[in-house]
């Protein structure tokens, strides 16, 4: 895949005095360190974390913590011919998986990172593998899990749409 990423978008989400406040950023999909601080930039002292849907092929969550950030890839099997997706895995400890890129057409998508990154806001290890089961596109996904959260209205003005 080229690392001339043309599509997707990138958010920081910010938990302020009980409300969410979600910015599009420009991320050029590139290094997960320069989306790990646009978070830290927010400096907030609630929770806050970036989404970035990534050319349309998976979702990325990035939350990062006092010792290292916590990562979320919705679809592993990218990170076999995808600089960016690799990188997140990266961050997360986690291992590319072992699979033939002539064969990618033939594996089921599985999710991968650290499950339980929203767990302090009431989604649960279980619940969040629940709705990353789901066959949905990385924007709808994206607003699943935002619904669930409870900043589905600011995503959808964040971005500039309907959903």
């Amino acid at each position: 895949m080229s690392e001339d990423y043309a599509g997707g978008w990138a958010v920081t989400v910010a938990q302020r005095e009980g409300a969410w406040q979600v910015r599009e950023y420009e991320d050029r999909f590139g290094d997960v360190g320069a989306s790990i601080s646009a978070v830290r930039a927010l400096r907030n002292e609630g929770p806050a974390f970036a989404m970035l849907n990534v050319e349309d092929d998976y979702l990325v969550v990035l939350r990062p913590g006092p010792a290292r950030a916590l990562v979320l890839l919705s679809d592993a099997t990218m990170a076999v011919d995808d600089d960016f997706a690799e990188e997140v895995l990266a961050e997360a400890g986690l291992d590319v998986p072992d699979i033939d890129p002539d064969e990618l057409d033939m594996v089921d998508a599985w999710a991968d990172g650290d499950f339980d990154i929203f767990e302090d806001l009431g989604l649960s290890n279980e619940q969040l593998s629940v709705l990353l089961d789901e066959d949905a596109d990385p924007e709808d996904l994206a607003f699943m899990l935002a619904d669930e959260l409870g900043f589905g209205d600011e995503l959808a003005d964040a971005l500039g749409n309907d959903n």
